[in-house]
């Protein structure tokens, strides 16, 4: 009998491998940002020179503002059902992500941000946890809540709580979207309001992303779900998709499934997953702009999207024009923070979105349609918009 061979040894695979090794105790702390050296150190950054401040805050709760951390730190806040493309893993398995949307909070924003991952699904119970957790904070980023239930929560959390609420999965996404579709419009000769847009995907990103294109002028959109062209005829729809379907296919007339919606189309933005065929591919208009977002695999593979597509986008790393919200997030809250916005409004997005495709300027063509990540100017470009939109817009305290 011949012995079967031993079984890879998991402990021993993780420690060689370098993605573990970066996890390893978690990728970030907390850090003092005063001296403690001396008794008088102590006595001013705790008791008793402490409770002057305490004092001071209870008179006149906006100090917190100035003399606590608050005004500069974002709640990271997710239920774990919707995480990354692995979909409902768990509170604790999100973890990892949290920690990583924290760093990057922290290195292209300049913004404090606390992981809390919570072991509820109840929209009710998130939003009261999340309410009374907010005096904590300047701001609230939900993430990896799945949908439907994120717009609820989202909503309610924004008449609630006087901070910015900001559903990254839908708002981050739908910024940058809109930032790299301009620019490729641009590139094919095209206007966004005389372009035919088809969205594959119906959750918080496709949702989000068809209403920031509709605020922007889009006029020829239709959303496809599982069931087809999402269209007020069809019955059993959620509010969100009904009101959506009223927007979009209700206003052009189109129906049927998307190999209906992708023929002759200018645009396709996939945020669903699954897969297009080729000849679905094939069917759309000349010059087409194909965003294909699900991560690992999109919806259309890069390399057949260029077979038929002038410009294609992807949320990968290693393919040029990549969708990836740390464009957005970041500056977004900065800007909301510097000037102690109250909400982030829908102009705020726009500019948002404004500012990162003007950043591209002169390096505009088909491989260049979006700057990078780790281009210096993102997030303050980003920042300076979005401050001015919400002194704008009316939700400024400064």
């Amino acid at each position: 009998m011949v012995a079967s061979p031993p079984s890879p040894d998991p402990v021993n695979a993780r420690a060689h491998d370098p993605v573990f090794e970066l996890h390893a105790g978690g990728k970030m702390e907390i850090a003092s940002t005063v001296p403690l050296s001396s008794r008088e150190d102590l006595s001013m950054a705790y008791t008793p020179g402490v409770a002057r401040v305490c004092e001071a805050i209870a008179a006149e709760p906006s100090l917190a503002d100035d003399y606590t951390w608050i005004s500069n730190t974002v709640a990271v806040v997710t239920d774990g059902t919707a995480v990354l493309g692995l979909g409902d893993i768990g509170p604790t398995a999100a973890m990892p992500v949290m920690e990583g949307k924290a760093v990057l909070f922290k290195q292209f924003g300049g913004v404090n941000a606390v992981p809390i991952c919570l072991d509820t699904t109840d929209t009710d119970e998130i939003v009261e946890t999340v309410a009374r957790l907010a005096p904590s904070f300047g701001g609230i980023n939900l993430e990896d809540i799945s949908a439907p239930r994120c717009f609820e929560i989202e909503q309610r959390l924004q008449d609630r709580l006087g901070i910015p609420v900001f559903h990254d999965d839908q708002h981050g996404t739908a910024v940058v979207v809109l930032a790299a579709l301009g620019n490729s419009l641009r590139v094919t000769g095209r206007s966004l309001d005389a372009a035919r847009v088809v969205i594959s995907g119906a959750g918080a990103a496709g949702v989000a992303v068809s209403r920031i294109l509709l605020a922007a002028g889009a006029r020829d959109l239709v959303v496809v779900d599982r069931q087809g062209v999402l269209s007020s005829a069809r019955e059993g729809l959620t509010p969100v998709k009904l009101s959506l379907a009223q927007d979009t296919a209700d206003a052009t007339g189109r129906h049927g499934g998307l190999v209906d919606a992708m023929e002759g189309a200018d645009v396709f933005i996939g945020v669903s997953g699954g897969s297009v065929p080729e000849k679905v591919v094939a069917s759309m208009a000349p010059d087409a702009v194909i965003f294909g977002l699900a991560n690992p695999q999109p919806e259309v593979h890069p390399d057949l999207a260029r077979r038929y597509a002038r410009v294609v986008a992807t949320g990968r790393s290693d393919y040029p024009n990549q969708i990836n919200n740390v464009l957005a997030f970041p500056g977004i809250f900065r800007g909301a923070f510097d000037v102690r916005a109250t909400r982030i409004t829908e102009g705020m997005k726009l500019a948002a979105a404004t500012a990162l495709a003007a950043l591209v300027a002169d390096d505009l063509n088909e491989d260049c349609v979006i700057p990078s990540p780790f281009d210096a100017r993102v997030g303050p470009a980003v920042a300076a918009a979005v401050a001015d939109a919400a002194r704008k817009d009316g939700v400024a305290r400064r």
